[in-house]
């Protein structure tokens, strides 16, 4: 099989995601930020609406953190790309059919 240029797109990606995933800050992002200064983080405290497969990007049952957010990091680089490359099929396959 032939190498495309999105193959190297995703190996590149994969890679990036699997070393910065650790190396990614524990502080609050500014939303939280903003709820912590003005006092109202704790109102949106209780559970959740919907619950996440890997919360706080940790896999569950790997012990090291780091390696655990890396495992997340690729998983969820995986799952992007599976979703915007079925879209592009679809869209890819809706033009071939509306073109002739």
């Amino acid at each position: 099989m032939k190498m495309k240029w999105w193959h190297g797109a995703l190996i590149v990606s994969l890679v990036i995601a699997a070393i910065l995933s650790p190396l990614a800050s524990s502080w609050p992002d500014g939303l939280e930020r903003v709820a912590e200064v003005l006092g109202f983080a704790t109102q949106a405290e209780g559970s959740p609406t919907v619950s996440s497969p890997l919360p706080d990007y940790l896999f569950p049952g790997i012990t090291s953190e780091g390696l655990a957010t890396a495992i997340a990091g690729i998983l969820g680089t995986l799952l992007v790309f599976a979703v915007l490359y079925a879209v592009g099929k679809a869209l890819a396959y809706s033009e071939k059919t509306n073109d002739g």
